[in-house]
């Protein structure tokens, strides 16, 4: 029979972890699941800006904005955005990391000179690319002229801009992701390759049967914060274009943005953020579910 010391002391251990867990979900619920639960309900408003009372109008935000041609234009050019950076980035990152994965005498200097673009602020990154991306005197017309090749507006023309900004983000973004593939894999153990080699694989063999399966759970999750970080950014759209040349470089931030503070039609604004993230958490789930299929976790 349990004695009421022992009751209390069972208690006592089954409460701990949820009063552990209470300044964390009381912060979350404050500053996170509390504003969105405002964003949701001002999207079922007419609300034009910050204070107003609106009026409910259900979902007609939302139908508006899904026959909207503004919207769906930043909608497209956002997934064509995140595909052209978060592929690109993510696999620099792991190349980057996989060549300098042997401590050598430059192995500081050349991770210091790849994580050094994560270092500079994305506006001031975004007026260095206007210069490089300017027609005619820019750093890369300049070399493209060495080679025989005209100048080229890249971010006046609408078939180039948004390819442009791509160039930024994933330079920018690969020599952050550099560094979670190389915390990665120092995480892949010695024997597993020796034994690799022992049976005659060769590098390529080893990389894809043994480190790549190893690095499961990093390539998840970098994954996923590269997706978040190609919805999330838009400094320096409008910095280099405004969303121009004729909407090319209109990403969803970017829309929400103007609706909120050039437009003043926070209904909108806001019903395009609940679709924004409802896009956001679909895919994150969806590249988890998936990658975690192919991971491998040491036990």
């Amino acid at each position: 029979m349990d004695t009421p010391s022992a009751t209390k002391t069972f208690r006592k251990i089954r409460l701990q972890p949820y009063l552990l867990l209470l300044p964390a979900f009381l912060c979350l619920t404050t500053f996170t699941y509390w504003p969105m639960l405002q964003v949701f309900l001002a999207s079922l408003t007419n609300k034009k800006r910050v204070g107003d009372d609106g009026s409910f109008v259900g979902a007609e935000n939302y139908l508006t904005i899904f026959t909207e041609a503004d919207f769906l234009g930043a909608l497209w050019n956002n997934a064509f955005y995140a595909a052209g950076t978060v592929i690109p980035s993510v696999l620099l990152g792991f190349l980057f990391a996989l060549a300098l994965r042997e401590t050598t005498n430059l192995s500081a200097i050349l991770r210091s000179a790849l994580f050094f673009p994560t270092l500079v602020p994305l506006v001031g990154a975004a007026a260095i690319f206007i210069f490089v991306f300017m027609p005619d005197i820019g750093l890369l017309d300049y070399y493209l002229a060495k080679l025989g090749l005209s100048a080229t507006n890249w971010l006046g023309n609408p078939d180039l801009a948004l390819v442009s900004l791509m160039a930024l983000t994933t330079w920018k973004n690969a020599g952050y992701y550099m560094l979670f593939f190389l915390a990665g894999l120092q995480g892949v153990p010695q024997d597993a390759e020796e034994a690799a080699k022992i049976e005659g694989a060769n590098w390529l063999q080893r990389l894809y049967f043994v480190i790549v399966p190893m690095l499961g759970p990093t390539f998840a999750f970098v994954v996923v914060i590269a997706l978040i970080s190609a919805v999330s950014q838009v400094d320096h759209v409008i910095v280099m274009t405004e969303g121009g040349p004729n909407n090319a470089t209109n990403l969803l931030l970017y829309y929400i943005y103007q609706q909120a503070h050039e437009f003043y039609d926070l209904g909108k604004a806001t019903a395009a953020t609940v679709v924004t993230l409802a896009a956001l958490l679909t895919l994150s789930f969806l590249s988890l579910r998936t990658m975690e299929r192919k991971v491998h976790y040491e036990t």
